[in-house]
């Protein structure tokens, strides 16, 4: 392994001591490194920024794009990607280190952009999408939506938003590769939003019957591990699915009271009352409560794999689902719609890795607290082409740490950026 021999000789070893949850430090990258700010604009106008990084002085054929729909620009698989040789953008889209606006239709416009810098303006002759956690159903969205036919490209959000999709470049990428990925926001939102929740506006208001942290539905304060009957599982997994459904249609009456306004301002015209033109210009946001239920991260019978019970950030899953650290906590109705809601949104990693063929490897981490086995095989499974990969790495979390049983995180790996590195060189290097 040609990328795992350069990174032992940068490190000497598997791993390299990195304690910041899913970033890096640039002050991590060799001395040898050329950092360059990027401002990236994309065809609709909209501006987002990045960063390209490379070896000083080396001019690559191969370009790694790495973009999340929310997170910044420090992804921590730059690192290992740059010492094995490659030239990467990572990229922040229009809506930097938030998921609050967050509809990912017109991320895909950021997309774009990103794949035409690195083959325009660096002169990469392959340019390769790095789909991590998030961003691997953002890349599989994209490269499904640039391999469907002009004309028969999505036109607008699920909230009704216009974006033709047919009137933009989508350069289709010439691989995928994914680490850590998972099913789509909306899909994870889906199996992690609490049911029991009574009334959308009073989160402690909860029907004991649902309530997957009651300790007669088989709840047990971790670290012990929790055990559901699957009669309460189906009953739960229904109601999550209604929960979803409730929030949909609460959306959908929010964006059609805006647009039912606008519509009366434009009739009236000079005759309009200021009461009806702020109405008109109000955006009314939606609060989404108690979104860490996801019976999995009690029940380690359920999808079993390395993980132990902890989440992406706690070993107390049943508190962290009424603290802050939540998904999808505050959205406007057109991102719970687009990105968040496990019903509408479109950015579905499995249904989407269905529509191309294009050569692709997924790197699993098989203690990842937010991907289960299962989904892993799932999102594999579903690619059609005759030239993909599917690897394990035992032991490690959604980040890449080593994790114990009892959720203390050890060293994090490189070994899974130096799969797919090698994996990318045998085809394009």
């Amino acid at each position: 392994m040609l990328a795992l021999k350069k990174l032992h000789r940068a490190f000497g070893g598997d791993s390299f001591q990195n304690s910041t949850v899913g970033v890096i430090s640039y002050d991590e990258l060799p001395d040898d490194t050329e950092i360059r700010p990027v401002q990236l604009v994309a065809e609709d106008k909209v501006m987002s920024r990045g960063i390209y990084v490379c070896r000083k002085g080396h001019k690559p054929k191969i370009g790694m794009h790495i973009m999340h729909p929310r997170s910044e620009t420090f992804n921590y698989n730059v690192l290992p990607l740059v010492v094995a040789g490659f030239g990467v953008l990572v990229r922040a889209g229009r809506w930097p280190n938030n998921d609050f606006s967050t509809t990912h239709e017109h991320l895909l416009l950021d997309f774009a952009a990103g794949l035409r810098f690195l083959r325009d303006e660096i002169g990469c002759k392959t340019v390769i999408p790095f789909g991590n956690s998030g961003g691997s159903a953002l890349c599989a969205f994209y490269q499904a939506q640039a391999r469907t036919p002009v004309g028969s490209r999505l036109t607008h959000t699920p909230g009704g938003e216009p974006i033709d999709l047919n009137k933009y470049d989508l350069p289709p990428a010439d691989a995928i590769t994914f680490l850590a990925a998972h099913i789509g926001q909306g899909e994870t939102c889906g199996k992690l939003i609490d049911p029991a929740v009574v009334d959308e506006d009073e989160p402690l208001a909860t029907d004991p019957g649902l309530d997957l942290y009651d300790p007669r539905n088989g709840f047990r304060i971790p670290p012990q591990s929790s055990t559901y009957s699957p009669q309460f599982l189906a009953r739960y997994r229904s109601a999550q699915r209604d929960r979803v459904r409730r929030l949909d249609e609460k959306a959908h009456s929010l964006i059609r009271q805006k647009r039912e306004a606008k519509d009366l301002v434009a009739k009236l015209g000079a005759e309009a009352t200021l009461a009806q033109v702020r109405a008109a210009h109000l955006d009314r946001r939606m609060t989404i409560y108690r979104t860490t239920a996801d019976p999995a991260c009690v029940d380690l019978s359920i999808d079993p794999d390395d993980r132990p019970i902890y989440t992406l950030r706690t070993p107390r899953p049943d508190l962290e689902n009424y603290g802050d650290n939540a998904f999808a906590r505050t959205v406007t109705p057109h991102a719970w719609l687009s990105t968040w809601s496990a019903l509408s949104s479109r950015a579905r990693t499995v249904d989407n890795v269905a529509k191309w063929d294009d050569p692709f490897i997924h790197v699993h981490y098989t203690a990842d607290a937010i991907t289960s086995m299962s989904e892993a095989r799932a999102i594999f499974d579903a690619c059609s082409s005759k030239d993909k990969r599917f690897h394990l790495i035992r032991g490690h979390d959604h980040y890449g740490f080593e994790l114990s049983v009892d959720g203390v995180r050890g060293p994090r790996s490189f070994e899974g950026a130096a799969l797919i590195a090698d994996w990318v060189l045998e085809r394009f290097g």
